[in-house]
């Protein structure tokens, strides 16, 4: 098992399994998934920026991407504009769900930003909750099920 990029409180054992079960997608699945996690921290950032219209668009170029109608270029721009959204972002908790935004429209260009999207959605639940070990075991579960779900569908 890799080491996460950042500093987080996890739970270790759902994250491993997680990492296991990513080497056997496919890039597209991937981007998929992570899409999914970004989505589900958004709120987060939407307490402090209402209007997520640079967000939408940045997983739409990554959409497109998925379909073949996006270049990676495209894809790397549109996930540095997502990440100058988080450092214009004055609390932690929405810098944060920013960067996991960045980081899953980012797996168009590297399927490595998968699990580092995944740690910063991690992130955002523990400054959220405290960091109670029940709400980050709750969502790393909450993503091992979505994994499962792009791997049996798509």
């Amino acid at each position: 098992m890799s080491k996460s990029k950042i500093k987080i409180i996890d739970d270790l054992s759902l994250r491993a399994e997680i990492e296991q079960k990513i080497e056997k997608m496919s890039h597209v699945q991937l981007a998929q998934w992570a899409l999914s996690l970004a989505k589900h921290v958004l709120p987060y950032l939407e307490q402090e920026l209402p209007n997520l219209e640079q967000v939408e668009q940045a997983f739409k170029v990554n959409e497109l991407w998925q379909v073949g109608q996006a270049t990676v270029h495209q894809v790397r721009q549109a996930g540095f504009q997502i990440h100058k959204i988080a450092r214009e972002c004055q609390s932690e908790i929405a810098k944060t769900a920013a960067r996991t935004a960045g980081q899953a429209v980012a797996v168009g260009h590297m399927r490595e930003h998968a699990i580092v999207a995944s740690d910063y959605a991690i992130k955002v639940i523990g400054l959220a909750s405290d960091n109670k070990m029940k709400c980050i075991t709750e969502e790393r579960t909450w993503q091992l099920i979505q994994l499962q779900n792009f791997q049996q569908d798509h």
